[in-house]
């Protein structure tokens, strides 16, 4: 009997050894096939959730209830060509940077001006477009130009460049959480101006019936690029690379000629890495 209770403890025990390293061994295989599945290390695999707004035309808005803009359909396009899709999500531009590298969102697009400060919260991939500083003032105002707006209420988007460039510039703004905040203090008079992203100051001038004008505009210094986490070098290296892809097709030139019909490129500014041409907006349609 004591033989027997001694081989039976024995057996229970290299049992217990042979599914420890089963599991050990299940364990190991699902990290591998899980890095296989996600190389990106998505939320959610095969589908990047990308951060955005939902008030700033023509960049980034709602219409009819889906995510579009210039940025978000440039992202869809570059999301393709390394076969992912793109899960859009509003949020507010103060917070994005820090939903991104937070992990709430894999990416955030949004007209992401590039600058040192921000390069210590998130990472950026090559700079897909270039932007204007606009200066919308209320009709009839008599500022026409940067120059004339100390003393003056300013208002801007918190936690933009335009915010910074105010505060640079000592004019103690008024800080709104999104656009529509800032267009409502101009049409009700509560600010003499609004420094914005100039193609939205543009659009909002267009849609406010008269009531508001662009004064001014100055070429931002920094390029605008999609934001990750820090160290998600993978996902940021797949977005370069779609991104030159949708460069070489044509596309980017046909959403540049959809969206901001007329404007100028600078000579100086060349989207992605640069090692691809960039097919003129006639070519690519």
């Amino acid at each position: 009997m004591r033989i027997r209770t001694v081989l039976t403890r024995a057996a229970a025990v290299g049992a217990a050894a042979v599914l420890a390293a089963t599991a050990l061994t299940a364990c190991g295989g699902n990290d591998s096939t899980d890095e296989a599945a996600n190389p990106y290390g998505l939320l959610q695999p095969g589908v990047i959730r990308a951060g955005t707004l939902t008030d700033a035309p023509p960049n980034v808005y709602l219409k009819d209830g889906k995510f579009t803009g210039f940025d978000n359909d440039l992202l869809t396009a570059v999301a393709g060509k390394v076969g992912l899709k793109v899960e859009f999500v509003g949020t507010d531009f103060s917070a994005l940077l820090s939903q991104v590298n937070n992990r709430k969102f894999d990416v955030g697009s949004s007209s992401i001006t590039v600058t040192e400060a921000r390069k210590k919260t998130v990472d950026f991939g090559n700079g897909y477009d270039f932007g204007y500083f606009g200066l919308d003032v209320p009709a009839g105002s008599p500022i026409t130009g940067f120059d004339q707006l100390a003393g003056k209420r300013v208002v801007v988007v918190q936690g933009t460049v335009q915010d910074d460039f105010a505060t640079r510039e000592k004019l103690d703004p008024v800080r709104v959480p999104d656009y529509n905040g800032a267009v409502n203090q101009l049409k009700a008079g509560t600010a003499d101006a609004w420094i914005a992203p100039a193609e939205i100051g543009d659009k909002s001038a267009a849609d406010s019936n008269g009531k508001i004008k662009v004064a001014a505009k100055q070429l931002s210094p920094a390029p605008t690029a999609y934001a990750v986490a820090k160290g998600n070098d993978k996902l940021r290296e797949a977005l370069d690379k779609g991104l030159d892809e949708v460069i070489a097709d044509g596309t980017w030139s046909r959403l540049q000629a959809q969206y901001y019909p007329g404007r100028p490129i600078p000579a100086d500014f060349t989207p992605g890495s640069g090692s691809v041409p960039v097919p003129s907006p006639s070519a690519a349609s």
